[in-house]
């Protein structure tokens, strides 16, 4: 079996997982992006194409446009549906994707011929992303008969909604995010996978104690309160706090192992609980403080995070460095966590059941 995924880029490195997954089941897998992988995670075939909205100061510009149709919260503001569908916000927004469709078109249409992108069985479209907004990749490949499935993460169905031609001819529809199992009506949840083995775990711990955050996007996370909170820490001489942010991946995990207590986000902004920084600290065997709302701890109810907000933040950071054996313990219960829900084995296992149960293979 042939097994293409689509995505805008190989953003967590996930991509590359999954395509060992498939691998060791015996299939052949590629991945093709949009935009190169922002982290220098590798790529497989990246076609470089413009208008690459992940960048800081398009998406920028795209939140500051938006405000004039959804209000102050711009592109931020969840759209409601369910799910929730994709539509152009007015003339200019639809010319715009009328424009930006025709100057991808070439480099697509190549891509597909030199790499036989018409001579898979299975494809993959990450964040339910089609190369153009009519969908008409997926719509043509659908007349072949081949199977589809959409894996939707974070803003694409709070903030985007599905592309309602690829939403009309999904075979399965998954996320890792708790959250989008009530955005639609047919969606199935997959844990992330992650190489939960190429991690040692952490188990001295630094004298004071040193915390660390690591934010994509310091909104979705609430940086402002733990930047604000660890600061205080550090003035009355009790932790040490490294703010880990625009470095390249390994760098970036280099820092992140050096410290004892990680703190993922308080805000539930950009979705519930915990995403790849946490798995990554897990896998490490630090600390790992997040906020889980009700229906996440029923949903993952033996998990190992210390459960915070912004209220409650300070208090339990002062309680974890006065009893120093607790880090401890929910770093060692953390690893033992992660690898059972995260590691890459475990994860393929349950996609190949979706397989078996939707008809992907048989």
């Amino acid at each position: 079996m042939k097994i293409l995924y689509i995505s805008p880029e190989n953003t967590v490195g996930t991509l590359n997982l999954w395509k060992h997954i498939h691998e060791q089941n015996g299939h052949n897998c590629r991945y093709i992006t949009f935009f190169p992988s922002p982290k220098n995670y590798g790529d497989d075939i990246c076609l470089n194409l413009p208008f690459d909205f992940t960048k800081k100061r398009l998406a920028n510009w795209r939140h500051q446009f938006y405000k004039i149709y959804r209000g102050k919260k711009g592109y931020y503001t969840e759209k409601r549906g369910y799910p929730p569908v994709w539509t152009p916000e007015g003339k200019i927004d639809k010319l715009f994707f009328i424009m930006k469709d025709a100057t991808w078109k070439r480099k697509v249409e190549k891509a597909i011929d030199d790499f036989d992108l018409l001579n898979f069985d299975v494809y993959h479209f990450e964040s339910g992303m089609d190369f153009f907004k009519d969908s008409s990749f997926a719509q043509k490949i659908k007349k072949q008969g081949k199977k589809i499935i959409c894996h939707y993460h974070g803003e694409d169905l709070r903030t985007r909604g599905v592309m309602p031609e690829l939403d009309a001819v999904s075979d399965l529809n998954l996320t890792s995010e708790v959250d989008l199992l009530g955005k639609h009506p047919n969606i199935n949840y997959l844990f992330l996978p992650f190489d939960t083995d190429s991690f040692t775990t952490k188990h001295k711990l630094n004298n004071p104690v040193r915390v660390c955050h690591a934010p994509t996007n310091r909104y979705y996370k609430g940086s402002a309160a733990i930047i604000a909170i660890c600061k205080k820490l550090v003035s009355d001489g009790i932790i040490v706090f490294d703010l880990i942010e625009n470095l390249p991946h390994q760098e970036a995990l280099n820092r992140k192992l050096e410290g004892d207590i990680f703190i993922d986000q308080i805000g539930d902004k950009g979705g519930w609980g915990y995403g790849m920084n946490s798995v990554e600290s897990l896998s490490m065997g630090i600390c790992t403080l997040t906020m889980l709302n009700e229906t996440y701890q029923n949903f993952i109810p033996n998990h190992p995070f210390v459960n915070v907000d912004e209220t409650n933040l300070e208090n339990k950071l002062l309680f974890l460095i006065n009893n120093p054996e607790q880090i401890k313990i929910h770093g060692n219960k953390g690893k033992e966590w992660v690898v059972q829900k995260h590691h890459y084995t475990n994860v393929g296992g349950k996609l190949y059941e979706y397989y078996s149960k939707d008809g992907i293979v048989n």
